[in-house]
């Protein structure tokens, strides 16, 4: 079983989010900060992250360029999830290292779609 990190400062979207990739065949973890993830991630290495951008403590966007450098940080695969939409921040997320990039809300068939173009499903 694939696993999949989720951080958001949200617990509703966190559990939302964990509902559907649990529906998916994921085993969950959740984090509601960047420091928390990285935590997480120091400990087991997901195999996927979805990750929001704006958060206390460390913002996604930071958490995923510390993540790229860790060892074995290159591996899972990172789908933002956020409602900054414009080019820029999407351009910054994947030069950053982002896979993929959904915009909330989000439902079931966006995370499902998502997750089979970056090859998790």
């Amino acid at each position: 079983m694939k696993s999949c990190l989720v951080v958001d400062d949200s617990r509703v979207v966190r559990k939302v989010a964990r509902k559907i990739l649990e529906e998916l065949d994921f085993a969950c973890t959740e984090a509601e900060d960047g420091r928390q993830a990285m935590e997480v991630c120091a400990s087991q290495m997901p195999d996927a992250i979805l990750l929001d951008w704006n958060m206390p403590v460390m913002t996604g966007i930071e958490f995923l360029r510390r993540l790229r450098k860790m060892n074995g940080g290159d591996a899972p695969k990172v789908v933002f999830c956020t409602t900054e939409n414009d080019l820029a921040h999407i351009q910054e997320a994947l030069s950053a290292g982002a896979n993929e990039y959904i915009m909330k809300p989000f439902d079931s068939d966006i995370i499902q779609t998502k997750f089979q173009q970056v090859g998790l499903l």
